[in-house]
């Protein structure tokens, strides 16, 4: 069974995606930011990465390009709901530092669970 790391500073969309995930058979951890979701990835390396890219404390592109340093083979899915219209690009700056997947929120289910399958086959 595949064990996922849900990073989001947000417990509800945390807590959407665990079930989502539990509901398809996936093992789920969670972290609310990313210097808490690189602590755990580093005691307990998961198969995939599910992460928020706008948190306080360490965002998503900053734990992506750590993360990346360290273990360069980790999987990763970037979401955001905000920086789609900015200059900066988030969802796009997380496809180029080697998120597989992105996905802007509202997450959609279906869209999700085939990211997640498709990223753990290494079709992403």
């Amino acid at each position: 069974m595949e064990h996922i790391l849900i990073i989001d500073d947000e417990a509800p969309i945390r807590s959407m995606i665990r079930l989502i995930l539990e509901r398809a058979g996936y093992t789920v951890a969670e972290a609310s930011d990313g210097i808490e979701g690189i602590r755990c990835f580093r005691e307990k390396p998961t198969d995939l990465i599910i992460t928020d890219l706008i948190m306080p404390n360490k965002d998503g592109i900053g734990m992506i390009l750590e993360l990346k340093k360290e273990f360069a083979s980790a999987k990763i899915i970037a979401m955001s709901g905000g920086g789609l219209n900015r200059p900066e690009g988030y969802l796009r700056g997380a496809k180029k530092l080697g998120a597989a997947y992105t996905l802007s929120k509202p997450i959609n289910r279906q869209e999700l669970l085939r990211a997640v399958k498709d990223t753990l086959k290494g079709q992403g």
